[in-house]
């Protein structure tokens, strides 16, 4: 039977993009900035356009968020991204209008391919279509689009595509029932 082997792991095929520099830069504002506990949206957000983020207009970005590339980001307006959030978006993650990223929800561009002994790195892009609600501590695994006003209820996890207006709950998240959304 064969074994992992991580000594022989290499991901020298992946580009994060944006230079050394540019990198280097990020980690720290991200580290001493973003993820502190300081109040404040509109500081956040011009941060993160300055390192290359889409961020639209009256975007919510709540203390202790942590973005791995913001210029792998778009943010649609009126989102609103929760305390405690990770966006580690080693692939591009695009999040659209009125969305909901609720405290401590994660949204994973990258994994392992643990069928190969070298653990190859697998990365996915990611989608929130307008309207979407990701629960508190709810994760949204590489390569899922949840499609527009979807839900995935607080602590789910989704491995899988979220169909429009559907309400998915657990782990992996299957689909609960519709939402109806009242005026």
């Amino acid at each position: 039977m064969n074994t992992t082997k991580l000594n022989t792991f290499q991901n020298s095929w992946y580009q994060p993009g944006g230079n050394a520099l540019s990198r280097v830069l990020w980690y720290t504002c991200n580290a001493l900035i973003m993820k502190s506990g300081l109040p404040g949206s509109s500081w956040r957000a011009f941060l993160l356009r300055v390192f290359g983020a889409t961020v639209g207009k009256s975007v919510v970005i709540k203390p202790r968020v942590s973005i791995k590339y913001p210029w792998r980001l778009r943010v649609g307006e009126y989102t609103w991204i929760g305390e405690g959030c990770w966006i580690d978006n080693l692939g591009n993650v695009a999040i659209g209008a009125h969305c909901c990223l609720s405290q401590g929800s994660m949204l994973l561009c990258g994994n392992h391919n643990y069928k190969k002994t070298t653990f190859d790195l697998m990365v996915g892009e990611i989608t929130l279509e307008d309207g979407v609600w990701i629960g508190a501590q709810a994760l949204v695994a590489p390569g899922i689009t949840c499609h527009n006003h979807s839900i995935l209820t607080a602590g789910s996890i989704a491995t899988k595509n979220l169909d429009a207006y559907g309400i998915y709950t657990g782990n992996p998240a299957v689909k609960v029932r519709e939402r109806n959304i009242e005026e």
